[in-house]
């Protein structure tokens, strides 16, 4: 295995990039576009049962630590768990979703793309990073806020992966290309901000410190937009399946 493959065998292990995944395509009838509303409730309800879940993870984190003696545990151990924690969390949060979270770049190679498009590796390289940048910040909101899980920033956080999460769902498990141009604005992209604010009103340093994921954000918006103009321009809403139509 040369170093590029090796790079991006380990890229794709800790981002959960499955290369080799079975085609879940949802085909829309284009000659008579129907709104999938089964589909919509279907993403509105996965939606708010992920955030309800890790809502209530924090939750269980607050009360599993409160009836741990912190003051035996070696100094800096509580930050190792919680940094752990996060870790887990950002890169892992599709566990939580009801949906198919299948992360895979087949889906972005297959489209006629811009010619300003990054090319698919630099997508789970700059995810990583942001990951990185993700769990750092979140990590001093948690100790700003007394070390404690359950508060709004953080819940505002898991929502905002949520949100991110059904995204991937619309766009690279369905490949509904019109459904993903809104629901990233108001999902991943309106959260993004909102998260960063909150952050930033914690202490600023975290919310400068998760700033460059609003961006990233905004880039993958805007080819999110792109794309969508490139290939078909279908409703900007779930469409019934041909097979189903």
């Amino acid at each position: 295995m040369n170093r590029k493959n090796l790079v991006k065998s380990g890229v794709n292990t800790v981002m959960g990039v499955n290369e080799a995944t079975r085609d879940t395509t949802i085909r829309p009838d284009l000659a008579n576009p129907q709104w999938d509303k089964a589909a919509t409730l279907i993403y509105l309800g996965a939606t708010i049962a992920q955030i309800a879940a890790m809502t209530g993870l924090l939750w269980a984190m607050d009360f599993a630590l409160g009836y741990l003696d912190t003051a035996a545990l070696p100094q800096g151990a509580m930050g190792a768990i919680a940094c752990a924690f996060f870790a887990v969390v950002t890169l892992r949060s599709r566990f939580f979703s009801l949906l198919d979270n299948t992360r895979n770049s087949g889906r972005y190679q297959s489209l006629q793309r811009p010619g300003w498009a990054p090319p698919p590796l630099a997508f789970p390289i700059v995810w990583m990073s942001i990951a990185v940048l993700r769990v750092v910040s979140t990590y001093l909101v948690w100790s700003a806020m007394g070390q404690t899980f359950l508060c709004l920033p953080l819940i505002l956080y898991v929502a905002h992966l949520s949100l991110g999460d059904t995204w991937n769902t619309i766009f690279t498990v369905e490949g509904r290309l019109g459904a993903a141009v809104p629901m990233v604005i108001v999902g991943p992209l309106l959260s993004a901000a909102v998260v960063t604010i909150s952050y930033y009103q914690t202490l600023p340093l975290a919310g400068w410190i998760i700033l460059p994921s609003l961006v990233w954000l905004a880039i993958a918006t805007a080819l999110c937009i792109s794309l969508w103009r490139l290939n078909g321009q279908e409703p900007l809403y779930p469409v019934v399946s041909t097979a189903e139509s």
